[in-house]
């Protein structure tokens, strides 16, 4: 039976995460955990619900899944506010690591579209000191400290925000959560790119659904591409489907996903 528990990272209705857990031997200890970051374009109109299927499944499948919410464009969120919060809501679990009997060792994020492209952007928190945007570092206020992800299962990412916003996709939802276009925040954009934060040093798997229309297979090949000659260079995965066949738990797309994320939950 899988076990809910929903837990507050910050003061505002939607900074929240809900934990999924499987049943555990009497002394038992949940072998790290999956963070279900859901997507919508970073917009107020889509919520945790997007992610609570995948949530439920990962938890039922044996996984400790932590189904986190976040402030979207509209609600509160965009620059910087949804990047602080995801960082928060990640760091979150070693809060909860005590009580919920959660190994840390491993915390895997699996991200569907603009949650794609917040979990690869806090897999290289890390390296963000480095692009010397001490304003924008100031602003998302991003500490070298917390939890850090073991690996990244990206489902059709928007992993490159610069050629988002050429194809203006979803119409103009990048110069929406950014707050404008990039002539104008330049600094925002690169910063918020996880194209700039490369190469990594953890895998990251950018799994992309061949029939997806909301988001072009490009995002997630130019990325891979960039990766490479990295120390962990990204892996692209296609599946069949479209783009919320990655989200349906009994999608062959999706199944792939569980099974990506098991992997490196390894």
């Amino acid at each position: 039976m899988v076990q809910r528990h929903r837990h507050y990272y910050g003061e505002d209705p939607s900074q929240w995460g809900e934990l999924f857990l499987p049943d555990l031997p009497r002394g038992g200890t949940h072998r790290g955990v999956v963070v279900v970051i859901h997507g919508g374009y970073w917009r107020s109109k889509y919520g945790a619900g997007l992610g609570e299927p995948l949530a439920e499944d990962l938890a039922a499948h044996g996984m400790a899944a932590w189904n986190l919410e976040y402030r979207r464009a509209g609600n509160g969120g965009g620059w910087p506010h949804t990047f602080r919060d995801i960082l928060a809501g990640i760091n979150k679990l070693q809060e909860l690591a005590g009580p919920h009997a959660l190994d840390l060792a491993k915390v895997v994020a699996l991200g569907h579209s603009a949650g794609g492209h917040l979990a690869v952007w806090a897999a290289g928190r890390g390296r963000l000191p480095r692009l010397e945007l001490e304003a924008e570092h100031r602003e998302a206020a991003v500490k070298d400290d917390g939890v850090r992800l073991t690996g990244v299962v990206s489902q059709s990412g928007v992993l490159d925000l610069a050629e988002a916003e050429k194809l203006n996709l979803s119409d103009g939802a990048v110069a929406n959560f950014l707050g404008g276009p990039s002539s104008e925040f330049p600094g925002r954009y690169r910063y918020a790119d996880p194209m700039a934060a490369l190469p990594l040093d953890i895998p990251v798997y950018a799994v992309h659904a061949t029939e997806d229309e909301d988001v072009p297979l490009a995002m997630s090949t130019s990325y891979v591409e960039a990766s490479w000659p990295g120390p962990g260079p990204a892996q692209l995965v296609t599946v069949p489907g479209d783009h919320f066949a990655l989200i349906d738990p009994h999608a062959p797309a999706y199944a792939t996903c569980r099974e990506l994320v098991r992997e490196l939950m390894r």
